[in-house]
């Protein structure tokens, strides 16, 4: 069998209240694998909340990775058999913040991302940027990247994850109003120039003045949504196949009319975009 079974999860948090927030998304995870999910992503940042004013207010609901949450949260994947991408904010010994995602397994692996691209606004304003390249990880059959919101605008990301194998990429973010051209537009074409499947899992309700839209995605690798949500709390299902996402060619008629948006590229013309935009 190759096919999975994934969930989104969006649901709301309590800024700051990493215990409580805890304890909703264990019982989601739940809910999730009782519904036959194998991989079940949360959004951004859902253990502490995102809307803190200042390093110093963020830093105690930081946790570092492995850390007591993400020890919990294991041990539920393992009981339940399933993988997990929860946000949370990052703190390392040498006393820096990140903008991550945890990525936990059944037996008991985790392993984590931190956020490259990062907007002002929200903690993103006094995080330190993702210091680890792009890596995909494979689940036993299904290969998954990682970005994080702001990330997803930026075509490399998800470019580099599909280089490198990736059959999916999860997005965990906290879109605000002005988010819609990105839900519409933005995500599905990251999932067509790249032939990935693309699960993009929103937060709800308000924090500190601006409220979270939801609009939570999971598109097959032609951009067309296979489970899309509304701007309430809930978990959205779909059913994927990694091995269609490997099939990077599309023979519309054999000999005459076939694309490979991977294959087709032309690297060496490519040069600017690794170059500092001239200003």
């Amino acid at each position: 069998m190759t096919a999975w079974k994934i969930a989104g999860v969006q649901m709301d948090c309590r800024l700051g209240e990493n215990r409580q927030n805890l304890a909703r998304i264990r019982e989601r995870l739940r809910t999730a694998a009782g519904q036959g999910a194998r991989l079940i992503g949360f959004p951004e940042c859902i253990l502490s909340g995102y809307g803190f004013e200042s390093k110093e207010e963020a830093m105690p609901h930081a946790e570092p990775l492995p850390g007591p949450s993400t020890d919990v949260l294991a041990r539920d994947c393992r009981e339940l058999g399933v993988w997990a991408i929860v946000g949370l904010l990052e703190r390392d010994a040498a006393g820096n913040l990140f903008n991550a995602c945890a990525l936990l397994g059944p037996g008991g692996e985790c392993d984590s991302y931190r956020k490259i691209h990062l907007p002002y606004l929200g903690a993103d304003r006094f995080t330190t940027p993702g210091d680890r390249p792009f890596a995909v990880h494979d689940l036993g059959g299904l290969r998954i990247g990682i970005n994080i919101c702001y990330d997803g605008g930026f075509p490399e990301s998800a470019r580099v994850l599909a280089l490198l194998g990736a059959d999916l990429v999860v997005l965990p973010t906290n879109w605000p109003p002005g988010a819609l051209t990105t839900v519409k537009y933005l995500i599905p074409a990251r999932a067509l120039e790249n032939h990935i499947y693309y699960l993009a899992v929103n937060r709800v309700g308000e924090e500190r003045g601006f409220r979270f839209i939801g609009q939570s995605r999971a598109l097959d690798y032609t951009g067309e949504p296979l489970a899309t949500s509304g701007d309430g709390e809930e978990i959205l299902y779909a059913e994927i196949d990694p091995l269609q996402a490997r099939e990077k060619r599309i023979v519309h008629i054999s000999g005459k009319y076939e694309i490979d948006r991977v294959g087709d590229r032309r690297p060496e013309m490519y040069g600017p975009i690794c170059a500092t935009m001239k200003k």
